[in-house]
C-alpha cells in the first residue's frame, strides 16, 4: 500500500518535541549587521554543537539515556546559550 504523498506524518510526542528542541537550536534570528555576524556565528555554533551531540547520544546503541532526558539536556544547553549579544534582522525596524 502506497500512502498519499501529502498524508499527515505520525510522529510520537517525544520524537516531535525532540525534534522541536533540534529546530530551536538551528533557528536562530540572522544577524543584522557583518559586524553583529562574529556573536551570530559564535551562538549558533555552539547551539549547533549541542544538538549534534544529542543526536549522536540518541543515535548511538551504546547509550540508553531516552530521549524524554536528551531532550532536557539540550534545552537545558540551549538556555546557555541564548541568541543574544547581537543585532538581529529586522530588529529595530
Amino acid at each position: 500500500m502506497t500512502e498519499e504523498p501529502n498524508a499527515a506524518l505520525s510522529v510520537p510526542d517525544d520524537v516531535r518535541g525532540f525534534l522541536a528542541a533540534i529546530f530551536e537550536a538551528l533557528d536562530i534570528p540572522a544577524p543584522a549587521t557583518i559586524g553583529d555576524t562574529a556573536a551570530h556565528d559564535r551562538i549558533l555554533n555552539d547551539r549547533a554543537m549541542h544538538a549534534k551531540i544529542a543526536l549522536r547520544g540518541l543515535l548511538e546503541d551504546d547509550v540508553p539515556l531516552g530521549i524524554e532526558w536528551t531532550t532536557t539536556y539540550l534545552r537545558e544547553r540551549l538556555a546557555e546559550h541564548q541568541p543574544t549579544g547581537y543585532r538581529a534582522w529586522g530588529e529595530g525596524q
